[in-house]
């Protein structure tokens, strides 16, 4: 249980990310699915119990970055929460933490790129989202590192504009503190459903476990830069949904379909409406860029076992990236947003991901306090909290995301029955 997991010799990828450029593809990943995806939705789920749910969202996710982080730093392998539930705590919990993954961020991904679309050109929704989707795919295949430099970029745009759009809203006649609400008469049932929906906007912390392979000394670096992203993610999203809040209230804001493009009107800034439309769409190639990212390694890790296709296990003799397992990612990606309607998505990958993150907190609690063990209330919090959100969303997103998973154990089973193990 104390050794680093042995997977035979498979070819190695190029350590080439430092602190800063995994915090960087951290925020990229949470900040472009949260703030332009979320809030909406949590808003009508939530009513004026929006903060509140915010702040059991970020507990739940400060519990699963830190258990996250601590397996990472012991396991620094591509597959991230795939490898640490194989190692500690079986083959099956491994796969259907991998599973739920891959599926779930597919999902999103498709999302993502539809959300691209629908900002830059409404009409043509379906084949701009195609577009970057390949565009990204081709941009990954040439090297982490370069993805890494321009999620520095987009990250930075995002933040600038967010801040202008919380002075902007917060200085205007249009702000009302009263319009904050802290919970007021919202159901309980609201709050959970409504933290599970934004859970979804935190969950890009992962994508700097699932790049373990990729990150210049691992046991230093993960532990630092999983709880910066995360943190620097919540003060930002505080921020915003504060200053949404103050000028559109609850009900507005979940009536939204362009929340902020709603609120800097509303606020009597006008000129700043196009920007932040803009803004949203380069937001989510951000995350859209580090969605894949962190797909396309958890499928590396599953093909090097076996549990997928073996041939997306090869890395680039060149570019020491995973180009098949990009390549497959991109193309299924691209064909669910060229045919589907994703934006029920949120609810789907945020019952996947909850469940992957439940795998993470039982594993982590099996460390012993030589490996790096957190205090053992953080992963408990964490499970509790990832059941009790997974099963507090819409029905439907319970149903399917059940109904998955179920299906990958089936195939997990079949596939050892084959074997005769």
């Amino acid at each position: 249980m104390s050794k680093p997991p042995a997977t035979g010799t498979p070819e190695p990828l190029r350590r080439r990310l430092g602190v800063s450029d995994a915090v960087v593809i951290g925020l990229g990943a949470m900040i472009g699915a949260g703030i332009f995806a979320a809030l909406a939705p949590a808003a009508r789920a939530a009513g004026t119990a929006l903060l509140p749910a915010l702040a059991v969202a970020a507990v739940v996710a400060y519990c699963n970055a830190t258990s996250s982080a601590r397996l990472a730093a012991r396991y620094p392998a591509s597959g991230g929460t795939y490898v640490y539930g194989r190692e500690r705590l079986g083959e099956f919990w491994g796969f259907l933490a991998g599973w739920g993954f891959v599926v779930g961020k597919t999902a999103s991904c498709a999302a993502m790129a539809l959300t691209v679309g629908s900002y830059v050109w409404p009409d043509q929704a379906h084949a701009v989202a195609v577009a970057a989707v390949l565009a990204l795919t081709a941009l990954n295949y040439t090297g982490v590192q370069k993805s890494a430099w321009l999620v520095r970029a987009v990250v930075a745009v995002v933040l600038a504009v967010l801040a202008a759009v919380v002075v902007a809203a917060l200085t205007s006649g249009a702000a009302d503190t009263a319009r904050l609400g802290l919970g007021g008469d919202a159901a309980f049932g609201g709050l959970l459903q409504a933290a599970g929906l934004l859970f979804f906007a935190f969950a890009g912390y992962a994508r700097v476990a699932t790049l373990g392979e990729e990150v210049r000394d691992p046991a230093r670096t993960i532990p630092r830069a999983v709880p910066l992203a995360l943190g620097i993610t919540l003060l930002v999203y505080a921020a915003v949904a504060v200053a949404v809040l103050a000028v559109l209230g609850s009900d507005a804001l979940g009536r939204a379909s362009a929340p902020l493009a709603d609120a800097v009107r509303a606020a009597g800034v006008p000129a700043l409406v196009p920007v932040v439309r803009v803004t949203a769409a380069i937001a989510a190639l951000g995350s859209l860029l580090a969605l894949i990212l962190g797909v396309s390694r958890t499928t590396l890790a599953m093909a090097r076992d076996r549990h997928l296709p073996g041939a997306l296990a090869a890395v680039h003799p060149r570019y020491r990236v995973p180009h098949r397992a990009e390549l497959a990612v991109g193309a299924v990606v691209a064909v669910v947003a060229a045919t589907a309607d994703l934006r029920g998505a949120i609810g789907f990958s945020s019952f996947g991901v909850l469940a992957y993150y439940a795998v993470a907190n039982a594993a982590a609690w099996t460390l012993t306090p030589a490996e790096g063990r957190p205090a053992r209330a953080v992963p408990v919090l964490g499970l509790a909290g990832c059941l009790a959100l997974a099963f507090a969303l819409p029905l439907s997103s319970v149903l399917s995301g059940t109904a998955v998973l179920a299906a990958g154990a089936c195939w997990y089973g079949i596939r050892r029955a084959a074997a005769g193990r």
